[in-house]
Formats: C-alpha cells, structure tokens, sequence
C-alpha cells in the first residue's frame, strides 16, 4: 500500500488532468504511475516525489533545477530520461503542472 504522500500527490496529478481519457493510472512499485499509451509521463513516489520523464536534452538542462534530482530506484539509478523532483519543487498546483506538461511534451519522443 503506497504512503499518504504518494497517494495525495496522486490525488493531485489525477485532478489537474481532469479525467483525460487518454491517461491510464497504475500501481507500480509502491507508487502511482501515470502513463500515455502505455507509456510512463510522471509518477507519484514515495515523499512526495514525482518522478518524470522526458529526453535526455531536457533532463541535463532540468537537473540545474532546485529539487531535481536524477531518479533512483532502490540500489539502481534510472537512465538519464528519468528526474526526482521533490516535494517542495511541486508544492504548489501550476509547478506541478509545469513539470506534467514538460512530460507531455516529450511523450512522443523517449
């Protein structure tokens, strides 16, 4: 079962999607993941982290970012496609859709 963190973020990724049909929502190792077409945009993590992902250009250019972190999965670290951003850096609703949108953008393109 996944933490209060995990599920309010959630909560919160879910209302600023506002029912898109084309966004299916997942449990996935103890987070909530949101995917188009089968594939993961953002994730909700433990601590509140939302996890993303977007191209590797974007990421090394978002890692100078405060809260931006490379994602790191247990021992493993996630390929350069992959960001933690931290709570803090989505505390407020138009950060956290920033970061949704940045995920939308690449979608098609890892």
């Amino acid at each position: 079962m996944a933490d209060a963190s995990v599920v309010e973020l959630a909560d919160r990724i879910r209302a600023l999607l506002g029912g898109d049909g084309e966004i299916e929502e997942r449990a996935m190792f103890g987070s909530r993941a949101f995917l188009a077409d089968g594939r993961i945009l953002v994730g909700a993590r433990k601590g509140g982290t939302l996890l993303v992902r977007v191209t590797a250009e974007r990421a090394a250019a978002l890692l100078t970012e405060p809260g931006v972190s490379r994602a790191v999965m247990g021992a493993r670290t996630m390929s350069e496609n992959w960001l933690d951003v931290s709570a803090d850096a989505v505390a407020d609703d138009a950060a956290l859709m920033g970061w949704i949108d940045l995920a939308r953008e690449d979608a098609e393109t890892v």
